[in-house]
C-alpha cells in the first residue's frame, strides 16, 4: 500500500533535480518579469490619466482630489 502512494507521486518530486536553475537564471527572470510587470503598470496608469483628462472614467477620492480640489474647499461653508 505504501509502494503505490510512491507511483502516484510526479515525477519532479521523485527527481528534484530534473529542472534546477542557476542564481544567475533566477535573477534574469526574476527582473525580466519585474520589468514586464512594472511597463504594464505604467501603461495602464497612463491610459487612466488620458481617460479622466478626457471625462470618460468616473475618478476615484483621491485623483478628485488632486485634479479639481476646489471641490474639496470648505470655506464655503
Amino acid at each position: 500500500m505504501g509502494e503505490e502512494a510512491k507511483d502516484d507521486q510526479p515525477e519532479s518530486i521523485q527527481n528534484p533535480n530534473s529542472n534546477r536553475i542557476t542564481q544567475t537564471q533566477f535573477l534574469s527572470w526574476k527582473l525580466q518579469k519585474d520589468a514586464d510587470a512594472l511597463a504594464r503598470k505604467t501603461e495602464v496608469a497612463r491610459k487612466r490619466a488620458e481617460d479622466i483628462a478626457a471625462g470618460t472614467v468616473q475618478m476615484n477620492g483621491r485623483e478628485l482630489f488632486l485634479h479639481e480640489p476646489w471641490v474639496f474647499d470648505n470655506s464655503l461653508y
